[in-house]
């Protein structure tokens, strides 16, 4: 089937399946198709997903059954509360979700931090390209308190939960290191590139963290840790990046001892802490 088809079946189980509930008009609004098309799109979703709705005359809309089974949606709750989230962020506007009828909601906010366009634009095309830039850039080191320029040879992108870095090449320290977006004030011209991707040790390879609930806890406590972490007979693993690895283990408060922290406020601790300070160390970070 065309891609378009596919994904407006998707929408009609989303709809189907989270507001309980569509009609023509909502398939109409959302993608600007006809009104014979939005009905062939439900006749289609009934051949293919028997069963799954039923035409309430009442309503004049099709409504879900009680034993509902998923055809073309994941069952994961994470697809509704990624489309909550992005809105509630103001990163997608309501009109562009499948949610119809939204809930009251609101994230913990964080402040937005300054990427230039135009930055962002050349850092992309370098990494897209495979060459390497000048950058003008702001560090944080002690020994450099003014911004210089440098080049770097960008190849990954990284997130920490709270702000965006570039993974490259240095050419001036002669090492893979991570570049805040933020304090890229200015781009300069591209050129050959130094060590590319493949040559990033810490990027292409990765370190298990085993984690667990807090031996504080009571063990109804543990039980109800281990299922909101998603741990498996209580304990879980996360395979990082080494080069992640730092950013990881601080959102999760598991830098240094968690253990000889309030199990209250610090739910898991790392299991394998010795080996986990050793790779934070191996990845170049000390604590």
């Amino acid at each position: 089937m065309r891609w378009g088809i596919e994904q407006r079946l998707e929408f009609i189980e989303f709809r189907l399946f989270w507001e309980g509930s569509i009609n023509r008009a909502d398939i109409v609004e959302f993608f600007s198709v006809s009104v014979p098309q939005a009905s062939k799109d439900l006749t289609l979703y009934q051949e293919r997903a028997p069963g799954n709705m039923e035409y309430d005359t009442r309503g004049k809309r099709y409504v879900a059954v009680e034993k509902f089974v998923l055809r073309f949606l994941d069952p994961d709750p994470y697809v509704y509360l990624r489309q909550l989230r992005s809105v509630a962020e103001d990163a997608t506007p309501f009109h562009d979700s499948w949610i119809a009828a939204f809930p009251d909601a609101d994230v913990a906010l964080t402040p937005k931090r300054d990427i230039d366009i135009e930055v962002f634009r050349k850092i992309l095309n370098a990494v897209r390209k495979d060459m390497s830039v000048e950058v003008f850039y702001q560090s944080m080191n002690k020994m450099r308190p003014d911004p210089i320029w440098r080049r770097i040879t960008p190849h990954a992108f990284g997130y920490d939960g709270f702000r965006w870095h570039v993974r490259a090449y240095c050419h001036l320290e002669h090492k893979f290191k991570d570049f805040l977006l933020p304090r890229i004030l200015k781009v300069g011209a591209t050129g050959t590139p130094g060590a590319t991707g493949e040559q990033d040790w810490f990027w292409n390879n990765y370190f298990d963290v085993i984690i667990g609930p807090h031996p504080a806890l009571t063990e109804s406590q543990k039980k109800v840790v281990a299922k909101d972490y998603g741990l498996d007979q209580g304990n879980g693993v996360m395979s990082v990046r080494y080069a992640m690895l730092f950013y990881v283990l601080k959102r999760l408060g598991l830098l240094g001892d968690a253990a000889k922290q309030n199990a209250y406020t610090q739910h898991i601790v790392t299991l394998n802490r010795k080996e986990t300070e050793a790779a934070l160390d191996k990845a170049g970070f000390q604590l």
